[in-house]
């Protein structure tokens, strides 16, 4: 058996759906438009209207202006900062800096924690050359707008029937408009077997239409020239010496084209085609961090695309996206069928009314997001994705390990997007080498660190102020995701191979860092809990996330049969760390001491990792644990940044509270209009459906993505748990294609919140446990055979 597909696309020129409207409105019938994004007016502001595309390698945002069409777009590795800008670089590292800790630790256990707080301030900060202000921090650097490409035309009068589109089920963005009589359209997509975002411009007037097109960089050192039919820009940054090409080749049927200041005029042309290109000479190689050839690589680019027609490339540009996004279909029935823009939807839904289609709308362009900003050989996803139009954005859209990074690749396993997990996996393992020599220049530790803030240059020293740059666990934390890469596909390979020697790194790293307290437990001494609430003997975040590492750790020794006298040392470790604490109010105690505020609202909920993504507290097995941190939970409040929202709705998740999750999905999904920076004000989302921090961060959508997810299918405790926080909105609905630990792909469908079905796939012959409700069953499954169960998890 199998459900029906249940996301189609129709691309129809505009004033035929008008003319089709009109048809179904006499039918009084309505029509929805599936996994789509559009809008009746231009995009004016890049980062709350601009529609995003991209290819992991490059990615772009357009505007769809009638007079003239703006694109921006970025290259991933176009950084400013580095040893390039600071000859003394060092990865932010301190030299011996180490020496400073026993102080540090005396001070702590005299109860001194303000003169322990100033001395790690002084000694155990990184180091960068200057903190400008305005997220200007030279030495460490910041990612990079490329540039703008801007196609005008010559339109004398107003545009009618105007209709901008992000179709997300084939990565296809359209624009269509017409002038008098004539039919404008244009196509923007980016292409990750040709490497290239390409646009193309039609038009279907007799005498077709003049365009100019210019291309801009804000980066001084640059020069661009026509040549062989490709605009080439090329340069290098001013501070760091990167160099960089990009090449935009320009196919035309026009005639009398001409490149005169900068500009270049084509005439009287029906169709336009523009595939453009970029690359830095930027190589993820510890220590220099350079020499890629990135201009034979942009000729090899254009080669392979002039071999090629449009048609080709964007057929094979569909075929290659959809083989990632069409192994998850989500729907929720009866929903109410919407013909309003995407803008006027959030609105309504802001203002109270039901659109059960755009809560799937969003689980999926998530999964967008992630497929077109993390794909096998490019660098993983930034805190913006590829996404960024400033030279110095907020937090320089680095590499937050103290969640933000982690939160963004939360989807990728259970969505069934494995395969672009490893851009974050393989960069993992490239940090181990810079990560080596901060352990041992800070803590004089074996095995590998990173902290809060890290650039593509290996920069994995604490930040340059605390408490927010002090999280020597952000590889421990990075282990997670090596380990759930491995439980979600079981390749023994993998995890002998690259993921078992990350994660045994990072945990040599903790058996070196813990002390023993007065009471015989292992702390960790100095710590911070996630940027704020000052010094402690013991921030539990750290402690949890020490004993996830350590219990990860043991069960891959299991798994290889391996590395036996290790393991024994990791049990006897684990079972010595400082117990979770209850506090005074029946709060999870966020540090070892009781000093935990009913009043603090902050953000981060850092000492909640045990509940998740972690898996020491949940439901069953430890009922106090879980119900302290509801009551953390309930003090913190349900407001907070895009990111500190969508985390919520995972954590009402696993306390199987469905309808709080949906609540908090509600609330990172309510319209706003907030764009000031470097503020921390209030999540949500903007029409373009991007997650405000604000000003914007990827970590929102992403984290709201696994929280669906979650509030579905959780597999986390050796149980495959069916429906486990399903809230009573999502009354009726199917899902395919999720994927549970395992190997196993889950297909369900319920009605009136009752389970209709669920089919489980597995890829290898296995038992396993599966749960529904009260019900708790184990089962067979055959390798490659999909078994079905009602709702008393009978085999039919």
């Amino acid at each position: 058996m199998n459900f029906q597909k249940t996301h189609r696309n129709y691309l129809i020129p505009f004033r035929s759906l008008c003319v089709l409207l009109i048809i179904v409105a006499c039918k009084k019938e309505k029509i929805i438009i599936k996994d789509a994004l559009w809008y009746k007016q231009p995009a004016t502001n890049w980062m709350k209207e601009a529609l995003p595309i991209g290819n992991g390698y490059m990615g772009a945002m357009f505007f769809g202006g009638v007079e003239e069409e703006h694109i921006q777009f970025n290259e991933e590795s176009l950084w400013t900062g580095g040893k390039g800008e600071w000859e003394a670089y060092d990865g932010g590292n301190r030299e011996n800096a180490y020496k400073y800790l026993p102080e540090i630790r005396r001070l702590l256990n005299k109860g001194k924690f303000n003169e322990a707080d100033e001395l790690a301030n002084k000694e155990l900060t990184g180091i960068i050359k200057a903190d400008k202000g305005n997220s200007i921090w030279e030495g460490f650097g910041a990612y990079q707008t490329f540039g703008d490409v801007f196609v005008k035309t010559n339109h004398k009068n107003k545009a009618q029937d105007y209709h901008r589109e992000l179709n997300i089920s084939d990565a296809v963005g359209t624009v269509s408009y017409q002038v008098e009589d004539v039919n404008y359209k244009r196509i923007f997509f980016a292409s990750y077997p040709h490497r290239a975002i390409v646009f193309q411009f039609t038009n279907d007037d007799a005498s077709g239409t003049d365009y100019v097109i210019k291309q801009e960089t804000p980066h001084k050192n640059s020069t661009i020239h026509f040549i062989d039919n490709q605009l080439i820009l090329k340069g290098e940054l001013e501070n760091n010496g990167m160099r960089f090409e990009s090449r935009l080749l320009i196919n035309s049927d026009g005639n009398d084209v001409s490149f005169v200041n900068g500009e270049l005029s084509i005439k009287s042309a029906k169709t336009v085609t523009l595939y453009l290109t970029a690359s830095t000479n930027y190589k993820n190689e510890y220590p220099t961090y350079k020499g890629r050839d990135y201009k034979a690589l942009n000729r090899r680019t254009i080669s392979g695309i002039r071999a090629k027609t449009f048609d080709e490339i964007l057929e094979e540009h569909k075929k290659d996206y959809k083989n990632l996004y069409d192994r998850v279909t989500f729907k929720l029935s009866e929903t109410d069928t919407i013909e309003a823009p995407t803008d006027h939807r959030l609105k309504e839904y802001a203002n109270g009314k039901k659109d059960l289609s755009l809560e799937a709308l969003y689980f999926q362009y998530g999964r967008y997001l992630m497929i077109s900003s993390s794909r096998r050989g490019t660098m993983p996803a930034n805190l913006q994705g590829k996404w960024n139009n400033k030279t110095n954005p907020p937090w320089a859209s680095d590499y937050h390990a103290n969640i933000n990074i982690q939160m963004i690749y939360w989807p990728t396993e259970v969505t069934n997007l494995a395969e672009c997990h490893n851009p974050l996996i393989d960069y993992i393992d490239k940090l181990r080498a810079p990560g080596n020599k901060t352990a041992k220049d800070f803590f004089n530790a074996k095995g590998w660190i990173v902290n809060t803030m890290n650039n593509p240059f290996g920069y994995t020293a604490p930040g340059w102020a605390f408490p927010w740059g002090f999280f020597p666990g952000g590889a421990a934390w990075y282990s997670r995701h090596v380990w759930e890469h491995y439980e979600f596909n079981q390749d023994k390979n993998f995890l002998k191979q690259k993921g078992y020697p990350i994660m045994k790194d990072a945990a040599l790293f903790w058996l070196d860092y813990l002390i023993t307290d007065p009471d015989g437990h292992l702390v960790s001494s100095p710590s911070y809990s996630p940027e704020h609430g000052g010094i402690s003997t013991g921030a539990y975040m750290d402690i949890q996330i020490v004993w996830d590492l350590f219990s990860n750790c043991i069960a891959a020794c299991d798994a290889l049969g391996t590395d036996n006298d290790f393991k024994e040392r990791l049990i006897v470790a684990r079972s010595q760390l400082l117990p979770l604490k209850i506090g005074k109010w029946g709060q999870l105690q966020e540090w070892k001491e009781d000093r935990d505020s009913p009043d603090n609202k902050h953000r981060h909920v850092s000492h909640l990792y045990a509940l998740y993504p972690g898996n020491q507290i949940n439901t069953t097995n430890t009922p106090k644990l879980s119900e302290a941190a509801k009551v953390s939970l309930n003090a913190r409040g349900d407001d907070g940044t895009g990111w500190s929202i969508a985390w919520k709705i995972n954590f009402w998740a696993r306390l199987k509270d469905g309808n709080h999750a949906y609540e908090l999905l509600n609330r990172a999904m309510r319209i706003t209009d907030t764009g000031a920076e470097n503020t921390m004000g209030g999540g949500g989302v903007y029409s373009n459906l991007l997650s405000t921090h604000p000003p914007f961060q990827l970590d929102g959508n992403m984290g709201a993505t696994a929280g669906m997810a979650e509030m579905l299918l959780q597999s986390h405790s050796e149980v495959i748990q069916i429906l486990p926080a399903l809230p009573e909105k999502w009354k009726n609905g199917t899902v395919e294609g999720l994927k549970a630990r395992g190997n196993i792909e889950v297909d369900m469908q319920w009605k009136d919140k009752k389970l209709m079905r669920v089919g489980l796939l597995s890829k290898e012959s296995r038992r396993c446990n599966i749960k529904y409700g009260g019900i708790l069953k184990e089962v067979k499954l055959l390798e490659n055979e999909k078994v079905w169960f009602d709702n008393n998890l009978n085999a039919f």
